[in-house]
């Protein structure tokens, strides 16, 4: 997936139109035009750590380094241009290009283009920076005072992408340091056809110092399809490509400090890790426990599980090519180390460990509070009956069901009530029942005095195998009879015959910065089935809470593990559906929220598109749900399906559209009325029976963190 990925996310926020706000964004300290972004400089190292720094070795070659091209001279004549009619030298680019707007892709670094066919084809190399939209620039420099008025932006995003009279050629030239290659680019569902992408790229070139080496780079497959079009003197140059000159990927832009560990991927399910580590693999795990810091050799998906924990974390995760055996990465391996990830280069230096521990001081990750827990609840309360969807504060009426039935039920109870939404019908068990069989059982006060134990605290395997031990204890206990025999009467009247899914939902997840995502565990079961009875799933998800990886994250984030209180979500079970995937209902690569997507993973049958197996890679596409002939960018494709196939139809694309739409709104009153960008991550299966089309079925709905 990351090889597509990678590339076309960084493309979809320097390329497209009418979105791109990195101009607003401060320039980080990117490196020197004729060195490599990636190289790294020590900053305060301890005077007795050799080396002090991992600096990778990967110079732009001399052949098309930004100065490569004639002796032009520089144009730019003040400080701050609004625009340049030509870019002479790469200090004019840079005075006017902006750092990409998502960090997925370094080294890049975009300027956007005006042509004006209504005044004589002229060309303006805007300054992104002044302008992070071409109507910006345009409504700004271009409407009026003898020019034609300029409409507002809707109207302006309606014709300047698909009306073949259109005013304005629209596009950006993007340098990207990797592969040293100057692209000129447009939006990927610009409609242009190739002769109106000719004439835009030739005025660009010509009036620009490198344009004896620019390129044409198609942002999707339908502007592929219109630069087979080109004359033939007009290089095109693919996505793989570019990828190939791409060594480094910063997923997560953070920094912190922790001891610098190799783990071979064999021996990650047994070494304990702390959040003091920062762990060098040669894959992306399906899970990780608190780290401070994680490099991969293998790049990964922005929407990965664990770039998920690092965002939700604030540790910095990254992907460097050949990392595991990086020679100056090695020779830092044991000590303790500051790891900066920056869009445009990465850092690893060598720190005493007072500095570290001032650090740490320094930065301890802020608690989190749960909302608190409800016991007076104790029925079997259908999801549609948690929540009131109308109710004049949504979030906090999201917030009091949580006390009683946990953020994932919570949530599913207001998608219940959205008009058609296709939701499966759905009870909660409350949080009452599983504080009920711990102090049944006399399991509370085992736990607290493992809690009170200091060598619990101290020592990573005992606390690991104390855990454990509650684990089974939890699973061994016997199940409250009144309990069993209300689930039973509700199941055998509203879900005859079905496998049911018993899903964990606690009061600690789905919170507000803090998803608690993966932490726990979920189990199908049925009624009279000996092999899987009911009863085993109830007591092994309520053991869940005790997993060794939720401890260590809500310690980390200094949540009172007694205060957790794990409830069911219990509906259908999903054992054969034809597809699954996770979405959310906005673009993550335009923070701005002036270019809306729908950001779409899914793959065949029941392979996660999460944790997917090595080796394995998910469809992923942008769904432009909400522009005029709902334009799709296909990111990746599933390695599952034969070359030249989708997972999904078109007609299975449009409903997951339609129902990805009712949740956008159904929500904004709970989450986007504050904030420019929000959306909300949403889990979705196709399902149907032997010889009928699959249908759509959401499973579930929670605010992006």
């Amino acid at each position: 997936m990351a090889r597509f990925l990678s590339l076309l996310l960084l493309l979809l926020a320097v390329g497209c139109d009418d979105s791109d706000t990195s101009g607003s964004t401060p320039a980080p300290d990117v490196a020197a035009p004729d060195a490599s972004p990636l190289d790294a400089s020590p900053v305060d190292a301890a005077p007795d750590a050799t080396p002090d720094s991992a600096t990778p070795d990967s110079a732009t070659p001399d052949s098309a380094t930004p100065d490569a091209g004639p002796a032009w001279a520089c144009t730019a004549d003040t400080a701050d241009p609004p625009f340049l009619a030509q870019v002479g030298c790469f200090a004019d680019f840079e005075l006017l290009a902006s750092p990409p707007l998502d960090s997925t892709l370094p080294g890049a670094r975009a300027l956007k283009t005006v042509v004006d066919r209504a005044d004589g084809d002229a060309l303006y190399f805007q300054n992104t920076n002044q302008y992070a939209i071409h109507w910006a620039f345009a409504s700004a420099h271009l409407s009026g005072e003898g020019r034609p008025l300029v409409p507002m932006l809707a109207a302006f995003n309606a014709t300047e992408y698909s009306a073949l009279s259109r005013r304005f050629l629209l596009g950006s030239v993007t340098w990207y340091d990797g592969p040293a290659v100057w692209a000129y680019e447009i939006a990927p569902y610009d409609s242009a056809p190739a002769e109106l992408i000719e004439t835009a790229f030739r005025r660009v070139a010509d009036r620009a110092y490198f344009g004896a080496d620019l390129v044409f780079h198609p942002t999707s497959e339908a502007v592929a399809r219109a630069a087979e079009g080109l004359s033939p003197d007009i290089p095109v140059i693919d996505t793989d490509t570019l990828y190939a000159g791409i060594d480094y990927q910063p997923l997560n832009p953070a920094e912190s400090v922790g001891r610098l560990r190799f783990v071979e991927p064999a021996d990650l399910e047994d070494t304990y890790l702390g959040a003091r580590d920062i762990v060098v693999l040669r894959q992306a795990p399906n899970d990780i426990t608190v780290v401070a810091g994680l490099i991969t050799e293998a790049f990964q998906t922005p929407l990965s599980h664990v770039n998920v924990l690092s965002k939700n974390r604030g540790t910095p995760n990254m992907a460097l090519r050949g990392a595991f055996d990086d020679a100056a990465l090695r020779a830092l391996e044991g000590q303790w180390v500051r790891l900066t990830v920056e869009p445009l280069r990465y850092q690893v230096e060598a720190v005493e460990q007072a500095a570290a521990d001032a650090w740490w001081e320094a930065n301890k990750p802020p608690a989190v509070q749960v909302p608190g827990v409800d016991l007076t609840v104790t029925d079997l309360r259908d999801a549609e009956d948690m929540v009131d969807l109308a109710a004049p504060d949504l979030r906090q009426a999201i917030k009091a069901a949580t006390r009683a039935f946990g953020g994932k039920a919570a949530h599913y109870g207001a998608l219940r009530q959205i008009p058609d939404l296709p939701v499966s019908p759905a009870f909660g068990v409350p949080v009452h029942y599983y504080f009920q069989h711990l102090a049944q059982n006399g399991l509370d006060r085992r736990i607290e005095s493992m809690l009170a134990d200091p060598r619990f605290a101290r020592d990573a395997a005992f606390r690991d195998a104390a855990l454990d031990d509650l684990r089974d204890a939890i699973e061994d206990a016997p199940l409250d009879a009144d309990l069993l025999a209300a689930l039973a009467a509700k199941l055998r009247a509203e879900f005859p015959g079905q496998r049911l899914r018993f899903r964990s939902s606690t009061n600690a997840e789905d919170l507000d910065g803090f998803t608690g995502a993966g932490l726990y565990t979920s189990k199908s079961a049925a009624l009279d089935d000996p092999d899987d009875p009911v009863e085993d799933a109830i007591r092994k998800v309520w053991a869940s809470v005790w997993s060794l990886r939720a401890f260590e994250e809500r310690a980390y984030r200094s949540i009172d593990h007694q205060a957790v209180g794990m409830a069911l979500l219990v509906h259908r079970s999903f054992p054969d559906e034809e597809a699954n995937g996770v979405a959310l209902t906005n673009n993550p690569f335009d923070p701005s929220g002036l270019e809306p997507a729908f950001y779409v993973n899914v793959q065949v049958g029941e392979t996660s598109v999460v944790q997917p197996p090595e080796g394995v890679t998910t469809e992923s596409f942008l769904y432009y749900f909400d522009r005029v002939g709902q334009p799709t960018t296909f990111i990746s494709r599933s390695s599952l399906v034969p070359a030249g196939e989708r997972v999904l139809t078109a007609a299975q694309t449009f409903a997951l559209g339609q129902a990805l739409d009712r949740i956008r709104r159904a929500f904004t009153a709970a989450y986007g009325q504050d904030a420019a960008w929000w959306a909300m991550d949403v889990e979705f299966k196709f399902d149907g029976a032997p010889g009928e089309a699959p249908a759509l079925f959401i499973k579930q709905a929670r605010p992006y963190q």
